[in-house]
């Protein structure tokens, strides 16, 4: 074989590879698609935007963002974190009040990450624009090496305290020597770069882990049919969602007669993958009942 290019892992990657891995290691995976039929909610977007009520546009991700905190507001088990201990067979869960969103971000070099989204439950749908508006803003701003190496060091740190000392040793070698090594900044630049104010930029309170993850991958698969069928749970969330994008497909409705007709839809495709260890299925309901009432009568968003 002929290599063509060999790239060394760099602090996103290293960070991404090794979360994903640990996910698939230790969380048994349960998803379910869902497919609702959304022509009805799609048409309230447009009306909404159309209606002067907000400065800038609401884009479809915002909405569905907003749509989704009523969900999980309905599912409670399904906003929380889990603490497992395998060896001595014993855990808990903890449900949250806040949603704390880890939402997979395209970046500024086109890779991808997840950006902690604070209390996204009990904002309105003007303040939470503002606030994803805001937080691309802040994107633009950071050195994503230096915020991403920032909280992987104080994770090293967390498992020297808890007595994973073999671990944190390889992983501050791994960190700083050899070709992967990870170039942070260094004398002037890194001055500079933290006389930023944290009102402008990440920190790693932006990157740490939240309460539920949602991604997104409609809004960079516009125009393609497909769907995600697999997700990697982050440790120690239970549930994550994925969203793709809006596909035109045929739809059973009822006609004025009360007859089953076939006519063209709108379907957004969702996998919902949730931690077995922490839920079951039925925890899932009332999230999904929720959306479902959502995008029967979406005249409601008009009340975000």
């Amino acid at each position: 074989m002929k290599p063509i290019k060999t790239t060394w892992f760099g602090i996103q990657r290293k960070i991404i590879a090794n979360m994903t891995t640990e996910a698939w290691q230790t969380v048994p995976h349960i998803g379910y698609s869902y497919e609702p039929e959304v022509t009805k909610f799609m048409d309230a977007v447009k009306r909404l935007n159309a209606s002067g009520k907000f400065e800038s546009k609401i884009t479809v991700n915002t909405i569905m963002l907003k749509a989704i905190t009523e969900g999980l507001k309905c599912a409670p088990e399904l906003n929380a974190q889990i603490h497992f201990d395998q060896k001595r067979v014993k855990g808990y869960v903890t449900e949250y009040e806040d949603i704390h969103a880890s939402m997979t971000w395209v970046l500024p070099n086109n890779e991808m990450m997840t950006i902690n989204l604070h209390d996204i439950g009990s904002k309105s749908l003007s303040e939470l624009n503002d606030y994803i508006n805001d937080t691309a803003r802040r994107i633009a701003n950071t050195n994503l090496d230096e915020v991403m190496y920032s909280i992987s060091f104080d994770d090293t740190i967390q498992k020297l305290k808890k007595g994973h000392v073999l671990k944190a040793v390889n992983r501050l070698i791994g960190a700083k020597f050899g070709k992967h090594k990870v170039e942070t900044l260094k004398g002037k630049a890194k001055k500079e770069y933290y006389q930023i104010p944290e009102t402008d930029r990440l920190t790693k309170e932006d990157i740490r882990q939240g309460t539920v993850c949602i991604s997104n991958i409609g809004s960079t698969t516009r125009g393609i049919h497909g769907r995600c069928t697999m997700l990697a749970i982050i440790p120690p969330e239970v549930f994550v969602l994925c969203m793709s994008s809006v596909q035109k497909q045929p739809v059973v409705v009822l006609d004025e007669n009360g007859n089953d007709i076939v006519v063209p839809g709108n379907v957004m495709p969702m996998q919902l993958v949730f931690d077995h260890r922490a839920l079951d299925f039925g925890k899932l309901i009332p999230f999904i009942k929720r959306l479902e009432g959502i995008f029967e009568n979406p005249d409601e968003i008009f009340n975000w």
